[in-house]
């Protein structure tokens, strides 16, 4: 017998025994294999669908995160542009309040000046007139003899003459 040549015991046997097997993986490993298949590709599926849900959360949270940070430089402006208007009023207010404490303190010099002016004014009248006093005292001693007609005499004049 050659290489090519067939043998029908063999192939009996062979035929049997590939039957067998066949039958044995069908019953005992053919359902098992199958259900292990379905459970992963339902474990796949389940992993996909996990992963774009995921996939759609980062991409909303990306969202809110770039809203979020609008939102912050957005308040930040507002804050800095208050912040520097809040800046601005105390400027203002405090120039403000110095010109007018200048302008009281002017005000007052200027009061303190007239007061002063005054008072001059009435010394050197005062002086003038006892200066007068002296000396029509002395050209007119007889008729004054005392200090105190010269006095009311002085008072007299001074309320008459108004040096203004």
């Amino acid at each position: 017998m050659g290489l090519l040549s067939v043998d029908p015991g063999l192939v009996f046997w062979s035929t049997l025994a590939f039957t067998l097997v066949f039958v044995l993986l069908r019953i005992y490993a053919w359902k098992p294999i199958l259900h292990a298949l379905k459970v992963r590709e339902e474990t796949i599926e389940f992993s996909l669908a996990a992963a774009e849900k995921a996939k759609a959360e980062v991409e909303d949270l990306n969202q809110t995160k770039t809203q979020i940070m609008n939102e912050a430089k957005a308040d930040r402006d507002d804050m800095i542009k208050e912040a520097r208007e809040l800046k601005q009023n105390i400027v203002d207010e405090a120039k403000s309040k110095a010109q007018s404490e200048a302008d009281k303190i002017i005000e007052s010099a200027r009061q303190q000046i007239e007061r002063e002016k005054n008072e001059a004014i009435q010394e050197m009248k005062r002086q003038v007139a006892e200066l007068s006093v002296d000396i029509a005292g002395k050209l007119l001693e007889q008729e004054l003899e005392t200090t105190d007609k010269q006095k009311a005499i002085i008072d007299k004049y001074l309320q008459e003459v108004n040096f203004n």
